[in-house]
């Protein structure tokens, strides 16, 4: 663990030119960075701190298990200036927890978040997931009311991915594992998007439901496609022209780092891939695609193009156009993939 610290703390000092030196949002994730100790996340905050200008309102989440929280670290977290967490709840169920391999119980979560409520971080986000094979509609539902019950301000909810590789996806293989029918899917995604619109709830993203002033400032830059650092192994930075991708192997990427070797790839994008970006960004979001944005930026005249496939779009209640904003309906958030596709152009 030491290693990988010294070795981003050492990524952070070779990258500081790559963004604005202006940073309003730290996410420490893509992992469970809670298992670092006080003083290892300090030390992290303080290295940003001294080559960056942070923000004094920065929102700066840390991901979680309900597992790892306990009064002591989140007083320490609270010290450091992490002011917003994400919380892996997936489920208050165990039977539908166990099925999913979590090391947490339904219990151990509802305590986790009580914790966190009563030490003062109220800005709680938790993730939950639908379409598991087993979990009947009566579940689901009350994951959605015990999460709004507790106040919870912020709210991921997503489909189950069996990814090969893991547990799920060994049992797959071996039969022991089937993936939920589309329609479950389907139907508990809709009931997720009314029953927490009714309580208000914004459904900013694809994925993301927000009270007003809670939703993810982090999340938003990337669907605005604003420039950011990723740091660590198998990070993603993006500057407004290049993407760039760490090696992901933990071992290869420490070793890169102390022989100062290449640790990244860099894919240079063109005005096609960036208007596939924009595309495929800004119809995940309640803030859609602009068409005279794509007319100014990119010269592309899309109503013209698709004007057929848009205005199905709209006649099925698909999505919506106002002022030359088009914009996904929640009918149609879970199909937005293949409208996505629909607008895309091929890469030279």
């Amino acid at each position: 663990m030491e290693d990988m610290l010294a070795a981003i703390n050492r990524e952070l000092s070779e990258r500081q030119d790559y963004i604005p030196q202006n940073i309003d949002t730290i996410y420490f994730g893509g992992g469970t960075p809670s298992l670092l100790s006080d003083g290892q996340l300090g030390r992290l905050l303080n290295q940003i701190h001294a080559l960056f200008n942070v923000s004094a309102q920065a929102e700066i989440t840390l991901e979680a298990n309900p597992e790892d929280i306990n009064r002591q670290k989140v007083k320490a977290w609270l010290e450091l200036g992490i002011n917003r967490l994400s919380l892996g709840v997936q489920s208050f169920n165990d039977q539908v927890l166990q099925k999913l391999n979590r090391g947490h119980s339904g219990n151990q979560a509802i305590k986790a978040i009580a914790t966190l409520q009563d030490l003062g971080l109220t800005n709680v986000t938790i993730d939950l997931i639908y379409g598991i094979p087993g979990q009947d509609f009566r579940t689901w539902e009350s994951n959605l009311l015990r999460a709004t019950a507790m106040g919870i301000p912020h709210l991921s909810g997503y489909a189950l991915t069996v990814e090969e590789k893991t547990a799920l996806g060994n049992w797959q293989k071996k039969g022991r594992f089937r993936p939920a029918d589309e329609a479950v899917y389907a139907e508990e995604y809709q009931a997720m998007c009314h029953f927490l619109a009714g309580l208000g709830y914004e459904h900013y993203e694809v994925s993301s439901f927000a009270q007003p002033g809670y939703a993810s400032r982090h999340n938003m830059a990337y669907w605005q496609q604003e420039p950011y650092l990723g740091l660590g192994p198998g990070a993603h930075s993006y500057n407004g022209c290049s993407r760039q991708f760490n090696i992901s192997n933990n071992a290869r990427y420490i070793k890169a780092i102390n022989n100062g070797a290449v640790f990244y790839e860099v894919e240079n994008l063109g005005q096609p891939q960036l208007y596939n970006e924009y595309i495929l960004t800004g119809l995940r979001t309640n803030r859609g695609i602009n068409f005279s944005y794509i007319r100014q930026t990119f010269g592309l005249d899309i109503y013209r193009q698709h004007k057929a496939f848009i205005n199905q779009c709209l006649f099925e209640n698909k999505a919506t156009l106002n002022d030359g904003r088009f914009v996904l309906t929640d009918n149609a958030l879970i199909l937005a993939d293949s409208v996505i596709v629909e607008l895309m152009i091929d890469d030279p």
